[in-house]
């Protein structure tokens, strides 16, 4: 054992020394955190205002989880990219046509946008028929796509 170290640490030295005293590169194969963690890890981004950090680890947990495509919609949404976050937001449509969220929030976008109106009115109805408990919510968008819809009409 003890004329084990010292070859051991011979190699080490001499791997640090001809390789321009680098370690060697680690290489992962498998990511070691989870889509949950992921989302945590974005979400804790999104707080400072590193939206950027946000969306690669969103994208990262997008890879295992439909949920994933709300935060997206959202990070962009923050950043006023609102190409990428309708995009996120109807892919995440596509993949989890249960989460209502997504089209409240898609709908809003539209309503920010003051475009496809009719478009987002439905999909704030629909928002309220797949969520009940989230109703109140989901009828504020509503009330408000209505009301610009009105003074557009004027």
């Amino acid at each position: 054992m003890n004329r084990i170290f010292p070859a051991l640490l011979f190699a080490l030295c001499s791997l640090l020394i001809f390789s321009g005293c680098s370690l060697p590169r680690l290489i992962i194969l498998k990511d070691p955190l989870t889509p949950e963690e992921h989302v945590n890890l974005g979400v804790a981004y999104e707080k400072q205002g590193d939206f950027d950090n946000a969306i690669k680890e969103y994208r990262l947990a997008a890879k295992k989880s439909p949920q994933a495509y709300l935060y997206l919609g959202n990070a962009y949404f923050q950043k006023k990219d609102g190409k990428e976050a309708e995009e996120y937001y109807q892919k995440g449509i596509q993949k989890e046509p249960g989460n209502a969220d997504l089209y409240n929030n898609l709908a809003w976008l539209y309503y920010t946008r003051k475009e496809n109106l009719d478009r987002a009115e439905k999909l704030a109805q629909k928002a309220i028929e797949l969520n009940p408990a989230k109703e109140e919510i989901y009828r504020d968008t509503l009330y408000k796509i209505r009301e610009l819809k009105e003074k557009v009409m004027k």
